[in-house]
């Protein structure tokens, strides 16, 4: 009943290169697309965002929008009356 003799230097280091080759494989899978592929993405989201913003009963408004209809219009000067 002998073992094998393996040297713990070498079988840490070949298990760090194994765990790291894991990892990358890991990261390729989630971060690996092509700029045609965020690009589409992308386009994809936008798309539905105004598809989703057509189907609102009032447009969005903004703080800006709400003060600037509590003050009068400026009076046309060019105009003769």
């Amino acid at each position: 009943m002998s073992a094998e003799i393996i040297n713990l230097k070498q079988a840490r280091k070949q298990r760090a290169r194994d765990e790291k080759a894991t990892r990358a494989a890991e990261n390729r899978a989630r971060f690996g697309r092509t700029k045609a592929e965020r690009e589409k993405e992308e386009r994809l989201q936008s798309l539905a965002g105004e598809v989703l913003d057509g189907h609102l009963r009032e447009a969005p408004t903004s703080p800006t929008a709400a003060a600037d209809e509590a003050q009068p219009p400026e009076p046309d000067l060019k105009t003769p009356r």
